[in-house]
């Protein structure tokens, strides 16, 4: 696993300084354990190395190196990790921990990865019980993932690229507040292991009495390597941050909050406003051109009675002109010579792709199949275009010519797939998954959704990109770098 150099890191509220712990606060050997351990934090590749020892996990009594912090409520704990060093015992382990207390025989749950490839979740119901086990089907995995649900807890792992496996192990009723973190255990008393882990995430869901658009979660806006699926936080704020676009000249990302549109500058580290005049109450589907001078909106800063409209701005900003004549119109595209839009939208209560001159003038009605098409977006040869529609049940990728011509549909699966977004070579498709048990006419913020990327002439199934907690506002918008090698995407978690 390769970890590359990260460009920038700011947390929570603006600039916020980490800990030597990274996220966090404290790191212990729990038991009596020969070698001590330790914790290294690289706040420059934003990754963790536990190196700790420990004769087991198991029966009554524990030993093994500890990186945690306390929480209180439900979470969500993510990380993608793997042992440094070859050899070992088959059942050393590394992974997701819970405990009520810090001593040896505490009651406890961990989510862990075995030297041998096996996954298992392990759980000690009360202080000095012996530890039960459930055992998945996935063998080797890296990438685990452990979840509260008040008393229900859920372990989901993969292999890189996969789809989770997930496992329920209900009426667990620990204390409201307990300790979370990172372990590794070598199951030898005179070995220490080493363990990388990369893409570690602590997630807050919303509490029970979330109202939709009308309580938000905190936003990180992250980046993710094409190759790798290392993830890196870009910026993070207490507030609803949305669909990041990357600007042409790399010198940073576009994204909306509370209607404005900002940019976030790559070397100042600075956020500031793109002027838009009355254009304010601006939606997450902004779009930058081809050749990276203009901006394209959508807002619902016109008449009340249409809704969001769309319009187009220099891209350092101005007064914006309104290109579409009524509502509700969603931007989604340009196309690469810049002489036209692709949008959604909604006219006698049907959402359909459109074409409008980006100049303003009439619009072109290009898809009229039942349910909601949406997300479309040119190709960058501008042959093609590519959107999302639940014409077949479940919302999938389609592509059609730009003349909306030859409709034919590109992913089958049980998923959700939103908002494809073609690579600038023209060679991958970037999509957001949402699970089977989401509405297919429904992309809401807050739950737990995917990254999946696929090349173009479907010659390879999707593989995940990334795991994440997120929805609305994750990548509804365009949002590749200009050379292709990472995408910008928003998740969430309470702050």
């Amino acid at each position: 696993m390769k970890l590359l150099p990260l460009l920038f890191i700011f947390l929570f509220l603006g600039k916020y300084s980490l800990s030597s712990q990274g996220i966090f606060n404290q790191s212990n050997d729990v038991g009596e354990v020969k070698i001590t351990g330790k914790t290294i934090f690289n706040e420059q590749s934003q990754s963790y190395t536990l190196v700790g020892s420990g004769s087991n996990i198991w029966f009554d009594k524990d030993e093994f190196h500890y990186s945690w912090k306390y929480l209180t409520g439900d979470f969500i704990l993510q990380a993608r990790g793997v042992f440094i060093d070859t050899g070992g015992d088959p059942h050393r382990k590394f992974g997701w921990m819970v405990r009520t207390e810090m001593t040896s025989s505490a009651a406890m749950i961990n989510a862990s990865i075995h030297g041998n490839g096996l996954s298992t979740f392990q759980f000690r119901r009360f202080n000095g019980d012996s530890i039960q086990e459930v055992r998945t089907p996935i063998l080797h995995p890296d990438v685990i993932q452990l979840e509260r649900k008040g008393g229900r807890w859920f372990l989901s792992v993969a292999r890189s690229g996969d789809l989770f496996w997930t496992v329920e192990v209900p009426d667990i009723y620990f204390p409201e507040t307990l300790m979370a973190g990172l372990f590794v255990c070598s199951h030898q008393s005179d070995r220490e292991e080493k363990v990388l882990f990369d893409n570690v995430r602590i997630i807050i869901p919303p509490n029970p009495g979330f109202v939709p658009y009308k309580d938000y979660l905190g936003s990180h806006i992250e980046t993710v390597e094409i190759k790798t699926g290392n993830r890196s936080i870009v910026y993070s704020e207490n507030a609803s941050l949305q669909a990041p676009n990357w600007l042409l000249n790399n010198s940073g990302l576009i994204y909306n909050k509370q209607g404005i549109i900002y940019k976030y500058d790559f070397i100042t580290k600075l956020n500031t406003v793109i002027p838009t005049d009355t254009v304010v109450k601006n939606n997450n589907d902004h779009v930058i051109s081809f050749d990276g001078k203009m901006l394209g909106l959508s807002s619902s800063s016109g008449e009340a009675k249409y809704g969001s409209l769309i319009y187009t701005v220099p891209i350092e900003g101005g007064k914006p002109v309104r290109i579409t004549a009524t509502g509700p119109s969603y931007l989604h595209g340009w196309s690469p010579n810049g002489k036209w839009l692709t949008f959604t939208g909604q006219r006698n209560k049907v959402f359909d792709i459109y074409l409008i001159p980006s100049k303003g003038g009439k619009e072109k009605r290009l898809t009229n199949a039942e349910g909601l098409d949406d997300g479309s977006e040119f190709s960058p040869d501008g042959k093609f275009i590519y959107f999302n529609s639940s014409r077949t049940g479940k919302m999938q990728l389609w592509r059609m010519t730009a003349k909306g011509k030859n409709q034919i549909q590109l992913t089958f699966d049980a998923y959700n797939n939103w908002f494809p977004h073609i690579s600038p070579d023209g060679k991958w498709i970037l999509f957001l998954t949402y699970p089977p048990d989401i509405r297919a006419d429904d992309h809401p913020f807050y739950k737990h959704v995917y990254l999946r990327i696929m090349p173009v002439d479907g010659s390879q199934p999707p593989r995940v990109l990334a795991y994440l907690f997120g929805g609305q506002g994750t990548i509804n918008t365009p949002s590749w770098s200009p050379d292709g090698t990472k995408v910008a995407f928003v998740s969430n978690t309470g702050m």
